[in-house]
């Protein structure tokens, strides 16, 4: 990292994105930072982590749509680019539509410009063309059924519609977002999971036979001793071949989601035993948040924890889970360089899990 202490009001952060694990997220993160903190960014060797280094076309519409809520001016904004300089102007509601043009995420091009939403002056739409379920990035279904009900216990009213699935290669994915602000965001802690309500185990397929996604579902609920009721299996329209199953835990708590996606030379079965693998780590571990909610939870909490005190509300907040990504570790420190917020990792007796607290600044 370039610099991890706060800077001198008026200046330009200046962030290394070869930091850490080295990917798009330190871009993405930065520009929601930038937007809802109102400082210019400067990011430098974006993506140098990755085999193809600079912003491709989905970092690119996520620049783009930044750009757009808040009408900044950037430099550097290109294909293959490796630096861009980012400097917002206010956030502006509005009704926004962004096509990312391939099967890049568009659920990562939302939560680039979420955050802005969530604390702009008044109501926004926003569209999204692009993939919808990919394997590097969160599901539409992960949005609707975890992000964003977690999001709404912040105070906004957010609502999501997937009008088309968009499968990684093919993409032409379409979703709806609407956003209701509300003055500010609250904190929370996710402590304990509570009791399990329902689980479920559901197969998507797009043109390819229906039986892939009902082997992988049966599998599933055998291996996790499941009742039949809980699994189902759709097929979907979608631009090209896609398949996906995916395990939803619903307690009182929270909703966790895992994921794993079918692709050429992998059988049902082996898709099937790869989120099997995943949801009993993910229970074994007794904690109500898994990896991948870990790392999206800290962006919201470290802005709540961020906001004045004046906003009225709890700031800030804490949950638990298991072993830190790199990922997760990196996005704790952009997180402490834009805002200053405490981020203490607490490591707890049984020596796999962790407390995380994100405090206002000292």
């Amino acid at each position: 990292m370039t610099d991890q202490t706060p800077i001198e009001a008026g200046g330009a952060i200046h962030v290394d994105g070869a930091q850490g694990e080295g990917g798009g997220q330190v871009l993405r993160s930065s520009l929601a930072l930038a937007m809802v903190t109102g400082r210019p960014v400067i990011l430098e060797r974006i993506r140098a982590g990755r085999d193809k280094p600079g912003l491709m076309r989905a970092h690119l519409t996520a620049v783009e749509a930044a750009k757009a809520i808040c009408s900044a001016e950037v430099d550097g904004a290109t294909i293959g680019s490796g630096r861009i300089a980012f400097t917002p102007g206010p956030i502006r509601a509005g009704s926004y539509t962004f096509s990312i043009g391939t099967a890049g995420s568009g659920t990562l091009v939302l939560q680039t410009i979420l955050p802005a939403l969530l604390v702009a002056p008044g109501p926004s739409s926003v569209t999204i063309e692009g993939g919808t379920h990919n394997p590097w990035a969160p599901t539409f279904d992960f949005l609707d059924r975890v992000y964003l009900p977690l999001a709404r216990r912040m105070g906004p009213g957010i609502t999501a519609a997937l009008e088309r699935h968009g499968f990684f290669p093919a993409g032409g994915g379409r979703f709806h977002v609407a956003v209701e602000p509300c003055g500010g965001l609250a904190g929370f802690d996710l402590l304990e999971r509570g009791d399990v309500i329902e689980r479920r185990v559901r197969a998507l397929v797009s043109n390819l036979p229906e039986r892939i996604g009902e082997r992988e579902v049966r599998r599933v609920l055998e291996r996790l001793s499941w009742d039949r009721a809980c699994g189902q299996t759709d097929a979907v329209a979608a631009h090209g071949p896609g398949n996906v199953v995916e395990v939803e835990i619903e307690a009182t708590g929270l909703t966790e989601r895992f994921t794993a996606f079918g692709r050429a030379g992998t059988s049902a079965e082996r898709v099937a035993d790869e989120v099997v693998g995943e949801v009993r780590d993910h229970l074994a571990l007794g904690v109500p948040v898994g990896c991948h909610l870990a790392d999206q939870l800290l962006l919201p909490l470290g802005i709540s924890a961020w906001l004045p005190e004046g906003s009225g509300k709890a700031r800030g907040g804490a949950f638990r889970t298991g072993p830190l990504s790199r990922h997760t570790t990196t996005h704790i420190d952009v997180l402490r360089q834009f805002l200053g917020v405490r981020i203490d990792v607490a490591p707890e007796p049984d020596g796999r899990t962790c407390l995380v607290r994100v405090s206002p600044p000292d």
